[in-house]
């Protein structure tokens, strides 16, 4: 269940953590996209969970307790759908250098093609916290799903980077409509999410920006089609 790579010769110091399911096929691009910044990585293997989606809140704690324990000081999260802009690589040291508590923030940027993004309304002011200190554990908070990364650690000081976060998932229009059934799915009433979902599904007031110059990522994006989750539309 779950799986670890570290390189050798050193002691880790930052550790990639993820999970794979439905998107297995995408780990060893996200793989070769981390290698540069990170010690290595913490994966776990969700090709057998239950449902149309299992526990997040188990697999994290799971993932960050095992970065934890292989001696890792700093936890990157990502998943199998995204990378991260590969400037960051040069910087990672330094962001990691502190000795507080910190959990860094990135502009999460939803791709509409392998290099274009939305920025328009809700779209360009998203932000997601994915470098964790874990120096002073791993704690469980409550919650189901869009749990931040950051509620995992105690107490921790946010900061801000600059450095692009860019979501694969919502390149095609197959995948908006899935995603939008699928949280409409396992969350009804907006219990956990007071905006509901049906707005990744809409495309009204797009607006996209082009990745800049010295803010892209690697590998290059090759795209497949594929919808990278469970088909709650063709669940009878």
């Amino acid at each position: 269940m779950i799986s670890a790579h570290i390189k050798p010769g050193r002691a880790p110091r930052v550790l990639a953590v993820f999970s794979f399911r439905y998107d297995a096929h995408l780990v060893p691009a996200l793989i070769a996209n981390v290698e540069p910044m990170t010690d290595g990585w913490i994966a776990y293997d969700d090709t057998g969970g239950d449902g149309v989606f299992s526990d997040e809140a188990h697999r994290r704690v799971a993932l960050l307790t095992a970065a934890r324990e292989a001696g890792a000081r700093w936890a990157l999260a990502i998943d199998p759908d995204e990378r991260f802009e590969s400037s960051l690589a040069a910087e990672i040291t330094r962001l990691t250098a502190s000795e507080e508590t910190l959990a860094y923030i990135f502009p999460v940027r939803e791709l509409y093609s392998a290099d274009q993004y939305r920025v328009d309304g809700v779209w360009g002011r998203k932000r997601q916290a994915r470098v964790l200190c874990l120096a002073d554990g791993v704690v469980r908070p409550q919650g189901e799903l869009h749990l931040s990364w950051a509620s995992f650690i105690p107490k921790p000081q946010l900061r801000e980077t600059q450095f692009n976060l860019y979501h694969l998932k919502m390149i095609t229009a197959e995948r908006r409509k899935a995603r939008a059934a699928l949280y409409n799915h396992l969350d009804p009433k907006r219990r956990m999410q007071a905006v509901g979902y049906d707005y990744l599904a809409d495309d009204s007031g797009l607006q996209l920006e082009r990745i800049a110059n010295g803010r892209e990522y690697r590998p290059s994006h090759q795209e497949d089609g594929g919808l990278w989750m469970a088909d709650v539309l063709a669940t009878p």
